[in-house]
């Protein structure tokens, strides 16, 4: 199989959707890979890094999309990209498309059978291709928003860890998964007061075990949540519904009961945001502000850190790629449900049932789509 790897144009996304370790694997097991140029630069992967280990480096993406049975990248095909897919191409990347409407038209006019990182399942009932990212963009969420707490950038002024005789920030994680977990850890290990809220008994029980007196557990009640917000310093919305559009779970008419100058951090704001006020933002204008409040929702937050989430994701995604090239989409997908949970469009139609309900459109079993 001919695997493709354009390089990425979303606004500062520096990742790259496959490694020179991949890229070799692949090659390794009789596959031909070609590489856009400067593809991995951004993540510290020059182009000598693929063509020393046999990929060919290729001038343009059109040349990727034109030649490539497989097409891997990191974030979804922007609209300049979705033109140039086609029927009986595979695309591997993260689609997030329950929020995004135009993308989800897009592809099935295309055709292309593509596959999303983030409804990959496992035999664990956890998103392993998913994880690797939430795993990062967790442990950044206070990171960013402690800078945006800062005066200058709009916000509270107040010091996350506090220090002598002055008290830390109060931190709200609203979700205790992977991506609040990581959240909590490191608010917490920055000094701030931290409280993670879940709806999930069994959830809380293992985080009250696992991390008693780092951090507090509360149920994500609406009353709960309402409460803990008028006090909170900063708010970190971490809440999934796998491949389905987020939760609103803070209105606008709440923002006036918050502290001017408290911080929203939007984790799921690539699943359309689990705040009323979201909007994605990029790396470039990363922060607005609506009510008095602050908000961070930019959509790709482990492009900031290029090299670490582009190592990780790969680490997660090569597996599932070499089966894919190995066996083709139908024998790999019919091999492994879980892989098979990740087909969300295919020959024009969506085989994903939580898009399909977030934008109203019919939905055809992936089971079926095997035999399509």
């Amino acid at each position: 199989m001919l695997i493709g790897c354009p390089k990425e144009i979303k606004n500062q996304e520096y990742r790259v959707g496959m490694t020179p370790v991949a890229a070799q694997e692949a090659i390794g097991h009789g596959h031909s890979v070609i590489i856009e140029t400067m593809a991995g630069a951004g993540a510290g992967f020059p182009d000598e890094d693929y063509a020393t280990i046999g990929a060919e480096i290729v001038a343009t993406a059109a040349e990727i999309f034109a030649r490539a049975d497989m097409v891997v990248k990191v974030k979804e095909p922007q609209p300049v990209e979705r033109k140039q897919l086609r029927e009986g191409q595979i695309l591997f990347t993260y689609l997030h498309l329950a929020p995004d409407r135009a993308q989800t038209e897009d592809l099935l006019v295309s055709g292309v059978t593509a596959i999303a990182y983030e409804t990959v399942t496992d035999r664990a009932g956890g998103l392993p291709l998913l994880a690797p990212m939430s795993e990062v963009a967790g442990r950044l969420a206070p990171q960013v928003g402690s800078w945006t707490l800062q005066k200058a950038n709009g916000g509270r002024g107040v010091l996350m860890g506090g220090v002598p005789g002055v008290l830390p920030a109060k931190v709200v994680v609203i979700g205790g998964g992977v991506v609040g977990t990581h959240a909590a850890k490191i608010a917490a290990g920055m000094g701030a007061d931290v409280t993670v809220l879940d709806m999930s008994l069994p959830r809380m029980r293992y985080l009250d075990d696992a991390y008693s007196g780092v951090f507090k557990t509360n149920y994500s009640s609406k009353g709960n949540t309402a409460e803990l917000i008028q006090t909170a310093d900063m708010v970190i919305g971490a809440v999934l519904i796998p491949g389905a559009a987020a939760p609103k779970l803070i209105s606008r008419a709440q923002l006036s009961t918050m502290k001017p100058g408290a911080v929203l951090v939007d984790v799921a704001i690539d699943q359309g945001g689990c705040f009323e006020t979201s909007h994605a933002t990029t790396h470039d204008d990363p922060i607005y502000e609506v009510d008095g409040i602050m908000h961070y929702c930019v959509a790709n937050m482990p492009g900031a850190v290029a090299r670490t989430s582009t190592i990780a994701l790969g680490n997660a995604t090569m597996p599932h790629l070499l089966a894919l090239a190995d066996k083709g989409w139908r024998q790999a997908c019919e091999d492994d449900e879980h892989l098979l949970n990740g087909l969300n469009t295919h020959a024009g139609k969506l085989t994903y049932c939580a898009v399909g309900k977030a934008l109203g459109i019919d939905v055809m079993s992936p089971s079926l789509a095997l035999k399509a």
